[in-house]
């Protein structure tokens, strides 16, 4: 790019040099001609009507020196001196020269010999004319030729310069930009293998290469975190129908066996096993369900606030047998939305609250006006959730505290469910927590539904 911009540079400047040079050289040629044809006018003598000859021939040597050729004619056409009579052969010798010169700067330059005539006066008399010959349009002498090489020599070294410094430049260049992309390259490349500790540890002091580093590590950190959470939630899913299958299976192995007579109990047992089971795979339907593009809601206009009172109206008792303390804030608000799956989602943070918040504790539900948006705040005084499992609760199956969550018959599905609710009103769902301080759940939906 160096070289050619330089290259671009160096002919404009030469076009541009040589249109001027050009011009230049025209103009210092008319001017010696004037000088020519004043110095000429006053070797007239206007006494006895003769010219200074021997001034003239002067005149006439010195223009020939400077590539002119002189005529002086009087009045009546009669010539006083031709410098073609004396010194034709340095006229020919002049003008062959010029045109080499010509010619060896420009090839197939197409000029020759041209002349113009002058008056010569005397005060307002015209006493005479003066032809001055000339190679044209215009030409350059051996010291204008050696100026514009001396100029094109200089372009040429600018250039080799420019190229040498360019190549030094852009070797370096090339080095500090390719050696990070090469390593963004190998370390993509084993993230895309699965080995997901992948991880560039050299910094750049370009700060696009540096984004790119920080970028492809976020990545390889993200892929671990999710693929930790995949395994988890493997096992999490395995224990959840491991425990009920495993009940099942003793039970009716016994029973076939004869070990135990299948009485009520037991048949209710093993019915209670099955229930937890379609209770499982009817959650994992409704999430299916939830988070399709195309999840069917049945809108309606209803007031919010009362309807959140009627779901903690029913769970007064629960409340009060914990020993929890329940308050509602809110004044009516019209929200468009499906009523029975804002229910849920409602019913889903009041349990878990409930669930997470020990004796002495309370929950707060509150309904908030926003410009756009009605909000629904969930509180709680509760355990509160660790800073480390607070990106993943959305999770499928997902347990902060697993030996509490299987204590209280969770199957780490409510959040995930509520959240995908949530989005299908276009809504979004956020949440703030602290460690034995409590969990803050915050809905917000569109006003539009």
């Amino acid at each position: 790019m160096s070289l050619l911009m330089v290259a671009i540079i160096s002919f404009c400047i030469n076009v541009l040099l040589q249109n001027r040079f050009q011009d230049y050289v025209i103009n210092q040629r008319e001017q010696r001609n004037s000088e020519i044809v004043s110095m000429i006018e006053k070797q007239y003598n206007g006494l006895n009507g003769g010219w200074n000859t021997n001034v003239i021939e002067n005149i006439g040597v010195n223009a020939l020196e400077q590539g002119v050729i002189v005529r002086l004619k009087n009045a009546e056409g009669k010539t006083v001196w031709d410098a073609t009579v004396h010194n034709n052969g340095l006229c020919v010798q002049m003008l062959t020269h010029m045109s080499e010169n010509m010619n060896s700067r420009y090839p197939g330059f197409k000029g020759g010999y041209e002349q113009k005539t002058y008056s010569v006066k005397a005060g307002a008399k015209e006493v005479g004319h003066v032809e001055l010959g000339y190679y044209g349009p215009y030409y350059f002498t051996d010291n204008d030729i050696a100026f514009l090489n001396s100029v094109n020599t200089i372009l040429v070294a600018v250039g080799i310069l420019s190229l040498v410094m360019a190549l030094i430049l852009g070797t370096f260049m090339a080095k500090r930009v390719s050696g990070p992309i090469s390593k963004s390259i190998r370390a993509a490349g084993q993230i895309a293998k699965g080995n997901f500790r992948q991880r560039i540890t050299e910094s750049s002091g370009t700060r696009e290469m540096a984004r790119l580093t920080d970028t492809i590590n976020y990545l390889a950190d993200s892929l671990e975190k999710q693929q930790d959470l995949r395994k988890r939630m493997t096992a999490d899913v395995a224990h959840e129908l491991r425990t009920p299958l495993a009940n099942l299976q003793s039970s009716m192995e016994a029973m076939l066996d004869g070990i135990w007579e299948p009485d009520e109990a037991r048949l209710e047992s093993c019915h209670e096993e099955i229930i937890r089971l379609n209770r499982l795979v009817g959650d994992l339907e409704k999430l299916e369900r939830y988070e399709a593009e195309n999840a069917s809601l049945s809108l309606s206009e209803f007031d919010v606030s009362d309807l959140i009172r009627h779901i903690l109206h029913n769970f007064e008792s629960e409340f009060r047998k914990k020993g929890v303390a329940l308050s509602f804030e809110g004044e009516e608000e019209i929200l468009r939305a499906d009523r029975d799956k804002i229910s849920q989602v409602v019913t889903n943070l009041v349990s878990n609250a409930l669930k997470y918040t020990p004796e002495g504790g309370q929950v707060r539900v509150r309904v908030r006006t926003a410009e756009h948006s009605t909000e629904l705040i969930v509180s709680d005084s509760g355990k509160g959730i660790p800073p480390e499992d607070l990106p993943y609760i959305f999770e499928r199956f997902y347990r902060a505290d697993r030996s509490r969550n299987r204590l209280t018959g969770g199957l780490g599905l409510g959040l995930t469910i509520t959240k995908a609710i949530v989005e299908a009103h276009r809504g979004t769902m956020e949440v703030v927590s602290e460690v034995d301080r409590g969990t803050t759940f915050t809905v917000s939906l569109p006003k539009s539904g």
